[in-house]
């Protein structure tokens, strides 16, 4: 059973920061990509920042390079992300995701490449 628990989410005035933890069992996690994705309430998900299996690349959505940066560690299996500089358009439910082997940039961005989610943590940034 694969299961991927988010926490860290809450509320924070712009301007302020928060650490996301995922916290993955169930399998080999240091052979997958992990991911960060959004969603705001009636709004598609959308991509947040990704890094690969070996942590040595990583990839933003446009919308949060700079200030966010995604890390993981193995050893403890379990992938960050570190948001800086919130502003109230960053509020959503921020959801950690898995996926196998990506050798294309463009498949990191992809949420259909992810096999495994977790519930969601709800962020809120006020203004």
């Amino acid at each position: 059973q694969e299961q991927l628990v988010e926490s860290g989410g809450g509320l924070v005035q712009a301007g302020g920061s928060l650490r996301l933890s995922c916290a993955a069992s169930g399998f080999s996690f240091s052979a997958y990509t992990m991911g960060w994705f959004r969603q705001a309430p009636g709004k598609e998900r959308e991509f947040v920042a990704a890094i690969s299996w070996s942590g040595r690349s990583t990839y933003y959505a446009d919308s949060v390079k700079g200030r966010f940066t995604i890390s993981r560690d193995n050893a403890k299996n379990t992938v960050y992300l570190q948001m800086n500089s919130l502003k109230p358009e960053d509020t959503a439910v921020y959801y950690c995701a898995a996926a196998g082997p990506l050798y294309q940039s463009r498949d990191y961005y992809d949420p259909g490449q992810y096999d495994s989610w977790g519930q969601g943590t709800q962020v809120t940034v006020s203004s």
